[in-house]
Parts: structure tokens; C-alpha cells; sequence
């Protein structure tokens, strides 16, 4: 770890994820992570903020969000709040 490295960045799991600050690299691994995190918590409606730029963060998390079996749904985010810039995901429910 060199001297600039804080460790894992601590993230708020409410249910609203904004991807902008963080590396290509990073984001599938982190989507992964922050939908399992938000199921354990119950929350089941995700908003994934990708924004609306070219459209490759758009399609690397609707390439995830299609394979991942935990994922019921998936549909841009309605026009009103911010359209094609996000993402809202359904999970499945928790099973006890």
C-alpha cells in the first residue's frame, strides 16, 4: 500500500449508487458488491447512477445486471429524475 492508498473506500449502502468517481476497473466488482450489500439490508430497489456520456458505463453495468441471478428487473431511470443516466434494479428478496 503506498502512502497515498486509504484502503477500501466505506461506502453508505442506502440504496443509490453513483458511479462517477470511480475507475472503469473498479466498477463491476463494486456494482457486484453494493447490489449483494443492499440485499442483505433488504433494500431491494437499487438506483445505479451511471450517467448519460458515450453509454459504455451504461452497457458494462446492463451486461452485469443481465447475467446476475439476484437481479428480477432492470429499466432506465424515468425520464423526470434523470432517464438514461441511470439505472433502477430490483432485487429478489432475501430467502431466510
Amino acid at each position: 500500500m503506498d502512502e497515498n492508498d486509504t484502503g477500501p473506500i466505506q461506502l453508505p449502502i442506502d440504496g443509490v449508487l453513483d458511479l462517477h468517481s470511480f475507475q472503469p476497473r473498479e466498477v463491476k466488482d463494486l456494482v457486484l458488491d453494493y447490489l449483494a450489500a443492499c440485499q442483505e439490508k433488504g433494500i431491494l430497489q437499487v438506483r445505479l447512477i451511471h450517467g448519460k456520456g458515450i453509454g459504455n458505463l451504461r452497457r458494462t453495468v446492463h451486461a452485469l445486471l443481465a447475467k446476475h441471478p439476484e437481479v428480477v428487473s432492470y429499466s432506465l431511470d424515468h425520464p423526470q429524475f434523470s432517464g438514461w443516466g441511470a439505472t433502477i434494479v430490483t432485487l429478489k428478496a432475501k430467502q431466510k
